[in-house]
């Protein structure tokens, strides 16, 4: 019998491939990107010293309650917004983009190019 592949197994497999070849550091974080079915987050993460520089989600005090669950793209590129916001503050303007194994399309490419407006280059 044939089995549909997993798609969860997958992803883990192809964010294993992206994660060897990219790292962050305290002059260029990882901007690492996670997607749930009703959320979007993202951080920023120095590997070298294994700590998170700054991080936004749906779920942060200033974007909570704005987005009822149907405007997807609309939030994850309001998160991009406050974390490109939230960077510049701390005097990050460079970052290597980890985009998890999730395909570069939707929530995640809306995050992405909003991230890129607010003044990050990646």
């Amino acid at each position: 019998m044939i089995t549909k592949p997993d798609r969860k197994k997958i992803r883990a497999k192809r964010q294993l491939r992206i994660r060897n070849k990219i790292a962050g550091s305290a002059g260029r974080p990882r901007l690492n990107v996670f997607r749930s079915l009703q959320h979007i987050y993202a951080q920023l993460i120095d590997d070298q010293h294994g700590t998170t520089l700054a991080s936004a989600s749906t779920l942060s005090p200033e974007l909570k309650g704005q987005f009822n669950g149907n405007s997807n793209r609309a939030a994850a590129a309001a998160v991009g917004k406050l974390l490109a916001q939230k960077a510049q503050e701390k005097g990050i303007k460079a970052v290597v983009f980890d985009r998890a194994g999730y395909v570069y399309h939707g929530r995640v490419k809306a995050l992405a190019e909003a991230a890129r407006e607010g003044g990050l280059e990646f």
